[in-house]
């Protein structure tokens, strides 16, 4: 008789935050997106559009919340 393998549950927010790439690396975006945004230059306001590489300190936590990566 096989032992019963469970499911992991996939964190819903942080399947909302990241993002994982083809090759595996999980990107991340900048915070203080939304809020007072008039004040920030042009420049700024364009570099909150790109997705940045999570850092390796977090990158374990990460994963073990998304384990079957994002679809």
């Amino acid at each position: 008789m096989a032992l019963k393998k469970y499911k992991l549950k996939t964190h819903k927010g942080a399947k909302r935050r990241f993002k994982v790439t083809g090759t595996g690396l999980i990107m991340r975006t900048k915070h203080n997106k939304s809020h007072n945004r008039r004040k920030k230059s042009m420049r700024i306001k364009r570099q909150f559009d790109r997705m940045l590489p999570l850092s390796s300190a977090d990158e374990k936590r990460v994963r073990r919340m998304i384990p079957y990566g994002l679809d």
